[in-house]
């Protein structure tokens, strides 16, 4: 499963351009933003300490060799840590439908960088 997930987080996060922020580029790249959001969120919900939380995450996703992938990774995590509000389900099925509404866009949820 570890490695599924890492082959194919790798194809999403070498595809893309470099842009102000990581965009999806499929349903199926939204789909594991969204996975990633319910980890996030609820490693922010027991009050891991974020550092750890991204050391965590960066085992289980694999996202050691793509700084795109540790981009994404990391604006995840940032959301989840402001937003500890709410269901980790919630906040992963609003990042799912926010990135597949807007052609991979995920900045309404995760924040928009300068």
């Amino acid at each position: 499963m570890k490695l599924a997930r890492g082959v194919v987080l790798g194809c999403l996060l070498y595809s893309a351009a470099a842009s102000a922020a990581p965009r999806a580029e499929s349903a199926l790249e939204c789909s594991i933003a969204a996975d990633m959001a319910v980890v996030a969120h609820s490693l922010a919900r027991e009050e891991v300490q974020q550092p750890k939380a991204g050391a965590i995450m960066a085992r289980i996703y694999d996202v050691g060799g793509s700084d795109r992938g540790k981009t994404l990774m990391q604006d995840i995590l940032a959301a989840a840590y402001s937003h500890r509000g709410g269901s980790s389900q919630k906040f992963a099925e609003e990042l799912f439908a926010t990135c597949m509404k807007r052609g991979g866009n995920m900045d309404p949820v995760l924040g928009q960088r300068l």
